[in-house]
């Protein structure tokens, strides 16, 4: 009855507030919010909004009440003014360049754009050019203000009468930190390039000695390699990117591989206080592309449950940091994605990042509201939630937005939408890839399945038909007869172990060992088999079998992975495990990619990356969205450690 009456008086408010702004529909079977949504040109939220009971489902005949779209009210002076509706993604810059207005007239005439900001939807009034009380032709005199020392955000704001969020948002570089000599845009627009010349880090107060004399400096000559950028050369022989050019005129008209560059002889070795755009193992790609001007926001929702955590005592907390296994994991990513964005904030890329509690489990989340109260529509992507069923939720609202919604952890395959990206490769694509490697090398696939993977069994035969699979008694006994009845000469033996039997597996063993002086052997496992790891199986033996599996991560030593593994150490005190490096894999590939001059789309289908531990190649589902096939095959090698296989 309570429940009764409270959705009377929802449905009367809401009556009251949309007036006869709204139209109903009756639900049809099979159709979704999103489907609705579409049908009368309104994001999910619209609905959601009037209909709060809808976020729990949706039933066929139910009755929706639809907002209507808004009309723009004409006004006595409509003649003369010009409006714009503010579309998904636009910027104030993008608008005022769109009109050839400045930033000081719109805000004029749109006052409230100084409180709150742009948002979808917004009817905004464009000055006429033609009226010099709306909008100047003129452009507005530009100044400028060079740090001295011992100045901060605060007094120089104060000396120009405005505020500190105001200078930040005319000059992000100096988000992160103020640098003396750095010249700060107070007043006036000026025409931002299409591309970052520099993403350089701020100039260190370091014994700085004027007049540098370049020419008292030996040089040799240095050729451009792949994947080198302007600005990591510059940091790799010590010289501003001014000076590299000063010293190489031919590098304004662009950097080009093979190109034989006049540079110091004595490099400066490069800090670790950041991860830097170069130490990226990336595919050409991101680190060579032109990358944006317009600043980009990154949202990640993390299951952090701050609720719960605050109500326990300090006592339970210490013991629930101990249990808790998903808060541990969140904690972890957490923390190695802190290491992309403090990068990030060092290099002055132009990004914003905001992360939010989505107090989620596999039944439950806030999402909806976090992102109704955020104007999360507008973000150029999201990375969270955890659970996959949160993730759907949320690439469902976010669909009509075309938000990209990065799935970090999920391994679950749910149901598809086009703007959900699948960090984790799936199961099948472990599978299908060791065998695409197997078949690559045009080796001899052999199977050793025991009676309780009749699964396994199931797979080889429908899906890798070449695969010869070894007869077992009736018993289930394996006969190192049969085994080796199968083996040929001339080619690798790749004998497939799909048992957790610790007889079977010694005998397969045995059986590759002794056929080793006349074959070429290779042990294969398709997923994480825990009996190799027991005692009972003689590492050694793996080793020359050269152990073979496929993988999502690899153990990086590369120089590039240990910048990002010393400052994680330096900054938690230990060393990164699985999900601290995922956390930074992904948000830093996340970062690249919206800094392209492409849509997060468009990328994803052309361009393919390596971060620290983990491999970003999406590949588009035929039923929508994107699932990652960055998988690397591993072995055991001579030398004792695991090796990539080429």
């Amino acid at each position: 009855m309570l429940k009764r009456v409270i959705c009377i008086i929802v449905l009367v408010l809401t009556c009251s507030v949309y007036g006869q702004n709204y139209e109903k529909h009756k639900v049809e079977k099979g159709e979704t919010i999103t489907q609705i949504a579409q049908k009368y040109n309104v994001t999910p939220y619209d609905i959601y909004k009037i209909n709060p009971d809808a976020q729990r489902g949706i039933q066929p005949n139910s009755i929706l009440l639809i907002p209507k779209k808004t009309t723009t009210v004409k006004t006595a002076s409509s003649a003369q003014t010009q409006t714009h509706k503010v579309l998904t993604k636009e910027t104030l810059f993008a608008i005022e360049k769109k009109y050839g207005i400045t930033d000081e007239a719109l805000k004029k005439a749109n006052p409230f754009l100084e409180k709150d900001g742009l948002q979808i939807g917004q009817v905004l009034i464009i000055p006429s050019k033609t009226n010099p009380k709306a909008s100047s032709p003129i452009q507005e005199k530009v100044v400028y203000h060079e740090v001295l020392p011992k100045e901060t955000k605060y007094s120089i704001a104060k000396q120009y009468g405005i505020t500190v969020e105001q200078l930040e948002k005319r000059n992000p570089e100096i988000i992160p930190n103020l640098t003396i000599g750095y010249k700060l845009l107070i007043k006036g627009t000026v025409q931002k390039p299409d591309v970052i010349a520099t993403i350089e880090p701020k100039k260190e107060v370091v014994a700085k000695i004027p007049q540098k004399n370049i020419e008292a400096v030996k040089y040799a000559n240095y050729e451009v390699k792949p994947k080198e950028t302007l600005f990591s050369l510059s940091k790799m022989f010590g010289l501003s990117q001014e000076e590299l050019i000063k010293l190489n005129p031919t590098l304004a008209n662009g950097l080009e591989i093979g190109m034989v560059l006049k540079v110091p002889t004595i490099p400066i070795t490069a800090t670790t206080s950041s991860i830097s755009l170069e130490t990226k193992k990336a595919i050409t790609a991101l680190t060579n592309k032109t990358i944006g001007t317009t600043r980009k926001k990154i949202v990640l929702l993390l299951p952090f449950n701050l609720p719960l955590i605050e109500s326990d005592t300090l006592n339970a907390m210490s013991t629930r940091l101990k249990q808790d296994k998903f808060l541990n994991m969140t904690l972890d990513f957490y923390a190695g994605a802190m290491i992309a964005i403090d990068s990030a904030k060092t290099l002055g890329l132009p990004i914003d990042f905001k992360i939010f509690d989505s107090q989620e489990s596999k039944t439950s989340s806030i999402i909806y509201s976090i992102i109704q109260k955020n104007n999360l529509e507008t973000a150029d992507a999201i990375i969270g939630p955890f659970y996959q069923s949160n993730l759907e939720t949320t690439a469902q609202l976010l669909n009509s937005n075309n938000v990209p919604v990065i799935s970090p952890l999920s391994k679950d395959i749910g149901n598809s939408y086009p703007n959900l990206y699948q960090t984790i490769p799936t199961t099948d694509n472990l599978k299908s890839a060791i065998f695409d490697f197997m078949k690559s090398k045009g080796g001899n696939m052999i199977a050793v399945i025991d009676k309780k993977r009749e699964s396994s069994r199931q797979y080889l035969e429908q899906n890798q038909k070449e695969v010869q699979i070894v007869p077992l008694s009736d018993s289930g006994y394996l006969s190192a007869a049969n085994l080796q009845s199968l083996f040929v000469k001339n080619k690798t033996n790749y004998v497939i172990l799909e048992t957790g039997n610790t007889v079977m597996i010694k005998a397969t063993i045995k059986t590759m060992m002794d056929a080793m002086p006349e074959y070429d052997m290779q042990l294969v496992t398709i997923e994480n088999n825990e009996t190799l790891d027991t005692d009972e199986i003689k590492f050694e033996n793996l080793v020359k079998l050269k152990l073979m599996y496929p993988s999502i991560n690899k153990d990086n030593e590369s120089a590039e992975a240990l910048v990002f593994k010393n400052e994680y150490k330096k900054k938690n005190k230990i060393v990164p495990n699985t999900y601290a490096t995922r956390g930074f894999d992904v948000t830093f590939d996340t970062m690249m990619r919206i800094l392209q001059n492409q849509p997060f789309q468009d990328c994803a289908n052309t361009i393919s990356t390596e971060q620290v531990d983990n491999k970003f190649v999406y590949s588009k589902k035929e039923e929508g969205g994107y699932t990652n096939k960055g998988i690397y095959i591993l072995y055991y090698d001579s030398d004792l450690t695991v090796k990539v296989a080429n």
